[in-house]
C-alpha cells in the first residue's frame, strides 16, 4: 500500500470514528451528560457550539490528512507529523474510554430499543477508536 492510500484510508477511518463520536457525543449532550449535559434553555446555545466545534473537526481533520496540503505543511505542520500527533491524541482516547469498559456500576442512557450502558457504549467507542487509530497510525508511520 502506498503512503498516499495509507493517508487516503487513515482520512476515511478517521471521518467514520468522527462521524460515531459526533452522534454519540451529541446524544448524550441531548440527554443531560457531558459539558453542557441538562443545561437550561437560555444555555442551548452551548449545545449547539459544542456540536458545531465538533462537526468542523468531523470534516477539518479528514481534509487535512487526504491529500498534501502545503499551506499546512509551510505553516504548521507535516502530514505524517499531523497524523502522529493525531495518533497520540486517539491512544490516549482509547485508555480512557477503556478504563470506562472496565469499570463496573456507572450510569446509563435510554436509546431508541431500551438502554445503554456507559460501559456497554465504552466498548464500541473503544473499538471504533483503536480501528481508526490503527489506520491512522499506519500513515503516520508508515513508509514513504
Amino acid at each position: 500500500m502506498s503512503g498516499t492510500d495509507r493517508f487516503r484510508l487513515a482520512a476515511r477511518a478517521y471521518f467514520a470514528y468522527g462521524v460515531v463520536y459526533w452522534v454519540g457525543g451529541v446524544y448524550l449532550l441531548a440527554h443531560g451528560v457531558g459539558v453542557a449535559g441538562g443545561a437550561a434553555a437560555g444555555q442551548r446555545a452551548s449545545l449547539g457550539l459544542w456540536a458545531v466545534m465538533g462537526l468542523v473537526l468531523v470534516f477539518l481533520v479528514p481534509f487535512l490528512l487526504r491529500h498534501p496540503r502545503a499551506w499546512f505543511e509551510r505553516w504548521i505542520v507535516s502530514r505524517r507529523d499531523f497524523a502522529r500527533i493525531l495518533a497520540l491524541f486517539m491512544a490516549f482516547r482509547a485508555f480512557k474510554v477503556g478504563e470506562v469498559a472496565l469499570r463496573s456500576g456507572g450510569g446509563s442512557v435510554a436509546a431508541p430499543w431500551g438502554v445503554v450502558t456507559f460501559q456497554a457504549g465504552a466498548v464500541v467507542f473503544f473499538f471504533v477508536t483503536v480501528v481508526a487509530l490503527v489506520c491512522v497510525a499506519l500513515a503516520a508511520w508508515g513508509d514513504e
